[in-house]
């Protein structure tokens, strides 16, 4: 990709988290850069492949996104499609701060919630309607294949009594199209930065429903109830900031009718971070993973179409 001079050694230093890709720190003459490449078997027990094409999606919604909300997104330095990773500048961690480790520590800044909420309601907003993205993002196979399949259906196969409700969610989610979708809006893929939040790991772009950013997103504010139980208030607050902040911006279609859809999906969620392939690390204890089933199981048997609903419900059976 032209990055490192001919005559210079890069030192490469691996980097954790996630399951999907390699990444790592490259230092350079010219200072660090960050290289990510897809695998095409994820790092999880289960059995999890998914196309390494993903990776130039990633690149076009980092592009995409960049243009929309300045700085919201890694600058791209290089891309090898054939090899299938990409170069972006590497972000200093005492400048970027991971959202995923703030809230750990029940550090919960509504603002920068809200800044989040916002940055994807923008990002929505100005995509939707866009016949030129829906094809260049037409990756309904990888989609499905990284996300429905993994979550929904998955979980549908741990709880065969909810599994039809759970197909119907991945359906309705399949078949919505009408904005950008970034696929994997969660805190340990936003870093709090000077001029607000920065959106990592956009491999699973699709042009399909915003429904599933909303939700996947607050899906993990509701998940850290859990983690952090002396911040669980803040946690619920931080879900109504976000909420309010995004649904401002819902312009392409009645804002009830993209409420319900997501409030019908985050009990799916809920449920597939428990049972489906990819089960969040932190909810490790018998009586909250039941607590995390009992509730998304009632709400899938009971749907709503309020997130105040879905807030209400989980705020009603946590303990305290």
């Amino acid at each position: 990709m032209g990055l490192a001079a001919a005559d210079e050694t890069p030192q490469f230093t691996a980097l954790t988290g996630g399951v999907s890709s390699d990444i790592w720190r490259v230092d350079l003459a010219r200072g660090p850069v960050c290289i990510k490449r897809a695998l095409a078997q994820l790092k999880v027990a289960a059995t999890w492949r998914a196309p390494v094409e993903r990776n130039a999606s990633e690149v076009g919604w980092i592009e995409v996104a960049r243009q929309i909300v300045a700085g919201c997104a890694p600058r791209i330095l290089g891309h090898d499609p054939q090899a299938g990773l990409f170069a972006m500048e590497f972000f200093d961690p005492a400048d970027y701060r991971l959202w995923k480790s703030d809230l750990r520590d029940g550090l919960v800044d509504l603002a920068m919630a809200a800044a989040v909420g916002d940055t994807l309601g923008r990002i929505h907003a100005t995509t939707a309607g866009d016949s030129g993205l829906s094809h260049r993002f037409g990756n309904d196979t990888i989609f499905h294949d990284i996300r429905l399949e993994p979550y929904l259906i998955a979980a549908g196969r741990a709880h065969p009594d909810r599994a039809g409700a759970l197909k119907a969610l991945a359906t309705a989610t399949a078949q919505t199209r009408q904005v950008l979708v970034h696929g994997d809006v969660s805190p340990k893929n936003i870093l709090l930065g000077p001029d607000g939040p920065v959106f990592l790991d956009a491999e699973c772009a699709w042009y399909g429903d915003p429904a599933f950013d909303l939700g996947f997103c607050l899906n993990h504010l509701l998940l850290k109830c859990l983690w952090t139980p002396r911040a669980a208030a803040l946690f619920l607050d931080a879900f109504d900031a976000l909420s309010a902040a995004y649904l401002a911006h819902v312009d392409w279609e009645a804002v009830a009718a993209l409420e319900a859809r997501a409030a019908r999906l985050l009990p799916g969620l809920l449920l597939a971070r428990i049972d489906g392939k990819s089960p969040v690390e932190y909810v490790s204890a018998a009586a909250d993973k039941d607590f995390v089933r009992r509730i998304a199981r009632d709400l899938l048997a009971n749907p709503v179409e309020r997130l105040g609903e879905v807030r209400a419900a989980w705020r009603k059976g946590l303990p305290g």
